[in-house]
C-alpha cells in the first residue's frame, strides 16, 4: 500500500444553490484524516446562512471576490488573498458580486455537516 493518494475523482458535494464543491481530501471524499481540502466555485449572487463551525477554515481566492461577514465586519477577499476564520466564530460567506468566485478551503478538523452549525 502506498503512503500517498493522488486524487483524480473528488467527491462532488450535492448543493441546491448552484455552488460547486469538490472535496479532494476529507471525510466525504476519502474518510481519512481530520482535515478537509476542497475546491469551490461560488456563482454570482450566491450566499449561505450564518454558521458557527467547530473547525478552523482557511480560504484562498483564485479568482473573483468573496464576502465574509465576521465579528460585525464585512471583509472582501480578493484574488490571491487568504483568510483563516477560527472555530467557534460566527461567520457568513457570500458572493454578492457579478462574477463567480473560485477558491479553495482547508478545514481543521474536517468539515462535516454536524460541525458546520448553520443558523
Amino acid at each position: 500500500m502506498d503512503n500517498y493518494k493522488i486524487q483524480t475523482n473528488p467527491f462532488i458535494v450535492p448543493t441546491t444553490d448552484g455552488k460547486l464543491i469538490e472535496e479532494h481530501f476529507g471525510k466525504a471524499s476519502i474518510n481519512t484524516g481530520d482535515y478537509s481540502f476542497a475546491h469551490m466555485i461560488a456563482p454570482a449572487g450566491w450566499s449561505e446562512p450564518f454558521q458557527t463551525p467547530e473547525f478552523d477554515e482557511i480560504t484562498f481566492v483564485y479568482s473573483g471576490k468573496k464576502k465574509i461577514e465576521v465579528d460585525g465586519k464585512e471583509i472582501i477577499l480578493k484574488k490571491n488573498q487568504s483568510i483563516c476564520v477560527l472555530k467557534g466564530t460566527k461567520v457568513r460567506y457570500s458572493n454578492p458580486f457579478e462574477e463567480p468566485c473560485e477558491y479553495v478551503s482547508v478545514c481543521v478538523p474536517a468539515f462535516t455537516i454536524e460541525r458546520v452549525k448553520r443558523d
